[in-house]
């Protein structure tokens, strides 16, 4: 009785172990150790190497087209003197009417001689009797319109008319010598003030100063440029 128990327990265990053996291990069957739709987790020394990015290269410089190149055009200093002008007044309306971009200006004062007229004339004879001697001969010669200086630069001399018009002066100076008197002429000057403009353009080529500025008698010529 004990050995038929003992051999029916032994052929329950080894149906047990079997059953344990052939449903027990997941592997054996393919199935997954994860759940349906849930990604399989990998080791980092598992992952495969990943290759090396490509190396950035920098942007090729985009070349300026041709017609941009081509309509810089350099442009020409001018450094130049404008004037004269008579007056201040007149500089400072030249000067508003060619304030630009791109102009520098400055503003300066001249003075030069300029004749203001001719005068005829007898030299001074040596002292006042002689002069008025020398009037009297003129009176007698009939010659008039005369005038016996008693002061200024030539005291004495007798003084036959002053002149704008250098032919008239020399009409004159011919009527008295034709009456047997040495008359002269001497040309009359005096310091002027005139005021100049200087402009230092940067785009000389296409400035037109003259346009602008309406004063009659002013000139330009080139100067030193500051």
């Amino acid at each position: 009785m004990f050995l038929r128990l003992l051999f029916v327990l032994l052929i329950a265990l080894n149906i047990a172990v079997g059953a344990w053996l052939a449903l027990g291990q997941d592997d054996s069957h393919g199935r997954s150790v994860t759940d349906p739709g849930v990604p399989m987790l990998h080791l980092l020394s598992e992952q495969p190497a990943s290759p090396a990015p490509a190396a950035t290269r920098p942007p090729e410089p985009t070349p300026l087209p041709a017609s941009a190149a081509s309509t810089t055009v350099a442009l020409e200093t001018r450094c130049l003197a404008v004037g004269p002008f008579d007056t201040p007044q007149d500089l400072r309306n030249a000067r508003t009417a060619l304030a630009a971009p791109g102009v520098r200006m400055r503003s300066r004062q001249e003075h030069t001689t300029e004749t203001r007229a001719w005068w005829v004339y007898l030299a001074a004879p040596g002292t006042r009797p002689q002069a008025l001697a020398l009037a009297r001969r003129l009176d007698a010669a009939q010659v008039g319109d005369y005038f016996v200086m008693s002061s200024g630069d030539q005291p004495n001399a007798i003084s036959l008319g002053l002149f704008k018009d250098p032919a008239n002066a020399r009409k004159r100076r011919d009527e008295v010598a034709a009456a047997g008197f040495p008359a002269q002429i001497q040309e009359r000057t005096e310091q002027v003030p005139e005021y100049w403009l200087d402009l230092v353009v940067a785009d000389g080529a296409r400035f037109d100063w003259r346009r602008r500025v309406g004063t009659p008698g002013v000139g330009s010529h080139s100067t030193t440029c500051f």
